[in-house]
């Protein structure tokens, strides 16, 4: 009796370790299996977050790094946004339609209509987003696909080439070149320009789209008529599509022109156009954006923003289309905000190019946009040894910026591919879209500081 006990025994002990090991060898197995999709590899680093958290760490006092204005949008539209919430007995608080709230795309066909030479249709060819980045987002999502090239020209903003990844393309850049300049003349973001033989190369049968940013994000270039004709006539050409961010399209200085290059001869139907509310009104925060094109197009990107975000925020959309209403009424007319803005935003621009100078920093006085850069090989700092050798100078300079000086920047090499960062690694970008009082105190750390000596 006891051997037959101990039998059952040892047979039940057996069981249970066979069993321990089954399961260990099946945790194994699905620990082995790979967690994250492969569209997202080599993509988790983004430069906001990195120096978002350095900013709120060291509690920084002047901080020109992130592209948002820290002051406040006009009162018309504060106003209206506030009506909105409390009029219709509070239904503006309530979904509206997916692809854009009804009167916002009605007053954006009218508004920009005679902007791009076209009648738009406000249920067909326009899409209200997220901000701006859904409208990017959904333009790749919907029009790139696996093998798909598209060419992205340096300084790029950083986004576009982990979204073009993320939808299965790989990006092809160019980089923006400085032509020739005379000694002593003060360098121009219109001083950099695209080679066109270079440019003409990079169309292949694999091309699919070009993105440009006019005014661009860092640089501050706007491009010239015959620079657009170039890019159009390649894309016609080519059969290539165009996504035109035109994001600071309303911010440029001294009689520079922004053209549309959808409103060029044959570029309607090749071109995605992407704009802002929260560079147009000065409310960052609110998250109003939207992508122009032909329904051909702009279908396609429907069908992203139907699966994924679906609905954008009502009230804003609402306060954006009153707003823009406004400014109809009063277009091109000094009282316009439209040509207020970009009149008080040149002023900051000039202050702080002069005070750069000052320091033994070179701007480059940019024709358009929040931002400026500055090369900064004459500064002399003693950074500490890099814990990471494959840093960026311009990187190292602007953690020891936030750290030692309490004045928050942005690293330009963050704005190139990884083939060119060594080339730009010594320029550093500055948002000037700023309260006077702000761009006073990085003026008083700058001249205290005094790093040319």
């Amino acid at each position: 009796m006891f051997r037959r006990a101990s039998l059952i025994l040892h047979q039940h002990f057996l069981r249970k370790k066979n069993f321990t090991a089954c399961g260990l060898y099946l945790n194994k197995a699905a620990m082995s299996k790979q967690i994250h999709a492969r569209r997202i590899e080599g993509i988790d680093k983004n430069v906001w977050v990195e120096f978002t958290q350095l900013v709120v760490e060291h509690k920084v006092n002047v901080n020109l790094g992130q592209g948002f204005p820290d002051f406040s949008p006009p009162e018309f539209t504060k106003e209206y946004f506030k009506d909105a919430i409390f009029e219709s007995g509070g239904m503006l608080n309530q979904y509206t339609r997916a692809f854009g709230h009804p009167l916002l795309v009605k007053v954006l066909a009218q508004f920009f209509s005679k902007l791009f030479g076209q009648d738009l249709d406000a249920n067909s060819n326009i899409l209200v987003t997220v901000g701006a980045y859904q409208a990017l987002f959904c333009t790749f999502q919907a029009l790139i696909d696996e093998g798909d090239e598209v060419i992205v020209i340096e300084p790029f903003f950083d986004c576009y080439e982990p979204m073009v990844k993320m939808a299965g393309g790989t990006p092809v850049f160019i980089p923006l070149r400085l032509k020739s300049l005379k000694e002593g003349v003060p360098l121009s973001s219109g001083d950099w320009m695209l080679d066109p033989e270079e440019l003409a190369a990079k169309f292949t049968a694999k091309t699919k789209a070009i993105v440009i940013n006019s005014p661009n994000n860092p640089l501050g270039k706007v491009y010239k008529k015959q620079e657009l004709e170039m890019i159009a006539e390649l894309c016609i050409k080519n059969n290539v599509l165009c996504f035109s961010d035109e994001v600071y399209e309303w911010l440029v200085y001294d009689g520079t022109e922004h053209i549309r290059i959808a409103s060029l001869p044959g570029m309607w139907d090749h071109t995605i156009s992407i704009g802002s509310a929260g560079k147009t009104f000065s409310a960052t925060g609110w998250k109003v954006g939207w992508a122009f094109g032909p329904d051909h197009l702009l279908r396609h990107l429907r069908t992203v923003h139907q699966n994924s975000l679906y609905h954008c925020p009502t009230v804003a959309q609402e306060a954006v289309a009153r707003s823009f209403q406004k400014e109809f009424e009063r277009f091109r007319e000094p009282e316009s905000y439209f040509v207020q803005l970009p009149q008080q935003l040149s002023l900051k621009r000039d202050q702080l190019v002069k005070c750069l100078t000052a320091v033994g920093m070179k701007p480059i006085v940019p024709e358009g946009g929040y931002f400026l850069i500055a090369d900064i090989s004459g500064v002399k700092v003693d950074l500490p040894e890099p814990s990471d050798r494959d840093e960026p100078y311009d990187f190292r300079f602007v953690k020891w910026m936030i750290k030692n000086k309490g004045f928050a920047t942005i690293p330009v090499s963050a704005f190139y591919s990884s083939q060119n960062k060594k080339h730009f690694s010594h320029f550093i970008r500055f948002c000037f879209a700023k309260k006077d009082d702000t761009l006073i105190a990085a003026e008083k750390i700058l001249q205290s500081w005094n790093p040319t000596n």
